[in-house]
């Protein structure tokens, strides 16, 4: 697959920067009766749209069934609050997530390691990796206070957390030396970095030879840098605007040039997207619209609808994601 990612020279055809800003709409107001109640009803189509997506064959669906477990166990054993646990069973991803996950611990089942660096992932990816390693040790960098926390009480209630060190600032305060680790992950973190190729070459450099990169990001034919209104996580500051960065899309050319520069033509690769140009931007606004009261439970099936595999980023019709497997020679 590798000779065959680009659909072109990807430095003869430059792609002019597009900026998209992001309106975050106030909370949607619930009283806790209605919220109880979609939550239940949830937990009632939840089994059924999983199986439909298991019949359509939608990449992830086995990793939401071994959360499942976790999350039922969890609550059985009592080493989390029901919520938390709840959460965890019911809904642990959503979206592209499923192909991502998929596609991430697809590629490293069969793969050892030792030293491991996780760069702000979602949590279930390196704890399902952690997991499957008993002689391995993770070292987790989240800037999110917040959400290295939860990762933390996961990775306790899941046995792991004496193998885990966590340090909550960015990767660029991260003080690791050069070739310190052979297994790397960072999934839907790249798009989020203003210095995306110095994070890249610091990722790089810390991978020990014959060590694995692997990254997830989103991708347009077309890309664009989107920019919010809500300041969330307090990392990046707002602009003279009001808005902050938030993310962006990567074709082929910024790939080339912030990426594989650095690391080469990736091992292995898969893309993954809408079949119609909107599809995600609709039901991410859904999500910001509507909060809790969101239909979570659709989710799974979802994505056997409304995406699919792409042979490379030039062909996505609008939003995808991609993962990338870099060995380090």
């Amino acid at each position: 697959m590798k000779s065959t990612f680009f659909s072109h020279n990807p430095r003869t055809l430059p792609c002019p920067k597009r900026n998209q800003y992001i309106e975050i709409p106030l909370p949607t107001e619930r009283s806790l009766l209605r919220t109880f109640l979609h939550i239940a009803l949830g937990v009632v189509l939840e089994p059924w749209y999983v199986a439909a997506a298991l019949v359509a064959k939608t990449p992830g669906v086995g990793i939401h069934l071994k959360c499942a477990l976790w999350g039922l166990r969890m609550l059985l054993l009592r080493r989390m609050p029901i919520r938390a646990a709840l959460s965890l069973a019911f809904f642990p991803m959503d979206s592209t997530r499923y192909f991502e996950f998929h596609e991430v611990l697809k590629r490293l089942a069969r793969v050892r390691f030792t030293a491991y660096l996780d760069v702000s992932s979602p949590r279930i990816v390196p704890l399902m990796l952690l997991a499957g390693q008993n002689d391995a040790s993770a070292s987790l960098i989240n800037p999110d206070s917040s959400d290295i926390a939860e990762t933390e009480k996961l990775a306790r209630a899941l046995n792991l957390k004496n193998r885990c060190t966590f340090f909550n600032h960015t990767l660029e305060r991260a003080h690791f030396s050069k070739n310190s680790f052979d297994l790397i992950t960072c999934v839907s973190v790249l798009e989020h970095i203003p210095e995306d190729r110095k994070a890249v070459e610091m990722m790089w450099s810390m991978l020990r030879p014959g060590g694995r990169f692997v990254l997830t990001l989103p991708c347009m034919a077309r890309p664009i840098e989107q920019h919010i209104s809500r300041n969330d996580y307090g990392v990046l500051s707002p602009g003279s605007d009001g808005y902050t960065f938030w993310q962006r899309f990567y074709d082929e050319e910024r790939l080339h040039s912030v990426i594989f520069e650095i690391t080469g033509l990736p091992a292995g690769f898969a893309v993954y997207g809408e079949r119609r140009h909107g599809l995600f931007f609709r039901n991410a606004t859904a999500k910001r619209l509507l909060g809790a009261l969101y239909p979570f439970w659709r989710e799974s099936y979802m994505m056997s609808r409304e995406y699919l595999y792409f042979k490379k980023v030039s062909d996505l019709p609008g939003e995808g994601v991609a993962m990338f497997e870099f060995l380090k020679p």
